[in-house]
C-alpha cells in the first residue's frame, strides 16, 4: 500500500442508499450519513499526522571540519506532511471515506515522492541544499503510513457497516 490515499468502501450497498435517499428526499440522513462516516474516518487521519510529526528522522549529521547551516525550508519536513493528510467522504461515484495526502498542501520545494519514499524505504535522499554534486540521507520509519492503516481498517469497516444499517433501518 503506498502512502497516498486509503478508501473504506461499501459501493454497492451506498450507492443502493443513496437512491433511496433521494427517491425519499431524507437529506437530513443522508448528510447525518456523511457526516458519520468523515468521523469514522477521523481517528485514522489523527493518528496518522502523529505518527509523522513524531517519528524520529535522524541524519549522520555534519561532519567534522564541514560547513552547515540552516535549512533553507520555512517548514519542517514532518509538520508538512502532516498538514496535507486529508478525509473526503464521496456518496457518489466512487462512494466511501478516503484518506489521502494532498500533494498540493505541501512545500514546492518538498520533492513529490518524500512520504513514499519514507514509507516504503525507510529513508529520504535529497541534495545538501540544493547541491546535486553532494547527496544526504534521513532516515524514517518504513511503512510508516501502512501500519497504522492496517490497525484502523477493521474499526473502520464496522464503523461504516454500522452505519449503513442504521440508515437502511430509518429509510425502510
Amino acid at each position: 500500500m503506498a502512502v497516498g490515499s486509503v478508501r473504506i468502501l461499501g459501493t454497492g450497498q451506498l450507492l443502493e442508499l443513496q437512491r433511496k435517499l433521494r427517491a425519499a428526499g431524507h437529506e437530513n440522513i443522508r448528510s447525518s450519513m456523511q457526516r458519520r462516516i468523515r468521523r469514522a474516518a477521523e481517528p485514522l487521519r489523527d493518528e496518522l499526522q502523529d505518527t509523522i510529526r513524531s517519528m524520529p528522522i535522524t541524519s549522520q549529521g555534519r561532519k567534522v571540519g564541514k560547513r552547515g547551516g540552516r535549512s533553507p525550508t520555512r517548514r519542517p519536513l514532518r509538520a508538512s506532511i502532516a498538514a496535507a493528510i486529508r478525509i473526503s467522504v464521496r456518496t457518489s461515484g466512487a462512494p466511501g471515506a478516503r484518506v489521502w495526502l494532498d500533494k498540493g498542501l505541501l512545500p514546492r520545494d518538498l520533492p513529490m515522492g518524500v512520504p513514499a519514499q519514507i514509507n516504503d524505504k525507510g529513508f529520504v535522499r535529497h541534495p545538501v541544499f540544493g547541491n546535486r554534486s553532494r547527496w544526504a540521507r534521513q532516515d524514517g520509519t518504513v511503512l510508516w503510513w501502512d501500519r497504522v492503516v492496517r490497525r484502523h481498517t477493521p474499526r473502520m469497516e464496522s464503523e461504516v457497516a454500522r452505519v449503513l444499517d442504521d440508515v437502511r433501518r430509518r429509510i425502510e
